[in-house]
């Protein structure tokens, strides 16, 4: 154990060393731009927006990049390594927060214009906002998650609605397994997918970390919490498969008509329409499941400026300019998202008020979005985007497995989980 600890650190001061020396690579030609999965669907639309750019900064070319999903953290710091990092990049909160503990991002905040934090939704510029690190990033699209549900098994069931609060879901969750032989939702607890049963946590009520990153988790809360997901698993209300495969594999139950309820964003309905006509058609969109304070979660996307550019005013510029009303506004529309920007918002809302769907199937997603929206106005960051918040998840998820397959109480794994996030902890931050 000591061996590996001396080992992660020196290779934690390796990068760190690795990422301040880089702040000497050489000027290029153009400003690289990467983004995380936009290609080819939105070719059109950044071939449109850069050019445009052009016009407005002649002098700051964009080369454009875009990445798959799961390759982004290793190119990143593979580039980093190589001097060859992104003048911005666009990243989600939780690696942003890891790579700027590494001192890997931009402090942006000495070179943003007087009051430009007043543009975006408050709570998601402060989720951009690193504790140590200042202003990381700048938020760019959203996305809310909505209960989707399949009308035709709550019927079977006998369901009136679904359920709004967790409270509610074992009952629910019993009565569609019984009455239908199908399951009632999937919540992942693959350690690197989904962030979907941490926020649950959160939702119910437990405090994840304390002030001096110490687990607050191992409380009355936590212990019931571990139970609800254990007792649920062991008493066959989930599918099994919630332990081995990730959230992918709950549209793929809903589209088989095999799920009575899904939890994603409204900009999954296109797919479902396409993939499975006939559980679209009786697909409904509802509030997403909250606790009792029914704050709701929503995930961000951001932009942020890594600290080995040399044209950082520019690549701010392009984060703003990528960011500001207009451009979120097209964007939010062709990818059924939801932006960030205030001004883009009341757009969004003014545009979906008047919109006149031709067909039922655009007015299934015009209905979602405007579902979208209203969540929004209780939608937080619920998990917050510290240093080490995947291994956290990483912890909890696996401690959680072992309760639900029985290799420990749930009251242990919790107990389990505290200890190996405090001396994981304790050797980060001292």
């Amino acid at each position: 154990m000591r061996r590996r600890e001396l080992l992660r650190r020196s290779l934690a001061a390796g990068l760190t060393a690795g990422l301040a020396a880089c702040a000497r690579s050489v000027n290029r030609d153009a400003l690289d731009l990467w983004t995380l999965q936009l290609a080819p669907k939105f070719n059109a639309y950044f071939a449109d927006v850069l050019a445009r750019w052009r016009q407005l900064e002649p002098a700051a070319a964009v080369r454009w990049t875009d990445l798959p999903w799961g390759s982004v953290e290793r190119k990143l710091l593979a580039a980093v390594f190589a001097r060859t990092a992104p003048d911005l990049v666009n990243l989600n909160p939780p690696f942003a927060a890891n790579l700027a503990s590494k001192g890997g991002l931009t402090d942006l905040a000495p070179l943003l214009p007087d009051g430009v934090s007043g543009r975006y939704l408050p709570s998601v510029w402060a989720a951009c906002r690193d504790p140590d690190a200042g202003q990381i990033a700048v938020p760019w699209y959203l996305t809310v998650r909505l209960s989707l549900v399949n009308r035709q098994l709550l019927d079977a069931a006998g369901v009136v609605a679904p359920p709004v609060r967790w409270e509610q879901v074992p009952a629910f969750a019993r009565r569609i397994r019984e009455r239908t032989g199908r399951y009632g939702l999937f919540v992942t607890a693959v350690p690197d997918d989904s962030a979907e049963l941490l926020e649950s946590l959160v939702q119910m009520g437990v405090t994840l970390l304390d002030a001096q990153r110490r687990a607050a988790f191992a409380t009355e809360a936590g212990r019931q919490a571990f139970r609800f997901w254990t007792d649920l698993y062991r008493d066959g209300l989930l599918p099994r498969e919630v332990v081995s495969q990730g959230q992918r594999r709950a549209i793929e139950l809903f589209q088989s008509g095999d799920l009575a309820l899904a939890a994603t964003g409204a900009e999954f309905l296109r797919s479902i329409q396409t993939n499975a006509p006939g559980v679209a058609a009786v697909t409904e969109s509802h509030p997403p499941l909250t606790g009792a304070d029914e704050r709701a979660n929503v995930a961000l996307m951001t932009l942020a400026v890594p600290r080995q550019s040399l044209r950082r005013p520019e690549a701010l510029k392009l984060a703003l300019y990528l960011t500001n009303a207009e451009q979120q506004a097209r964007f939010a529309t062709e990818a059924r998202v939801l932006p960030s920007s205030l001004e883009a918002l009341a757009l969004i809302r003014r545009e979906l008020d008047n919109e006149q769907p031709a067909t039922a199937a655009e007015q299934q997603i015009r209905q979602a979005r405007l579902l979208s929206a209203q969540v929004l106005e209780r939608a937080d960051v619920l998990v917050p985007a510290s240093p080490g918040i995947k291994r956290l998840q990483s912890i909890i998820y696996t401690q959680l497995q072992r309760a639900m397959l029985g290799q420990l109480d749930s009251d242990q794994a919790l107990q389990q989980a505290a200890h190996e996030w405090n001396r994981y902890s304790e050797s980060r931050w001292p």
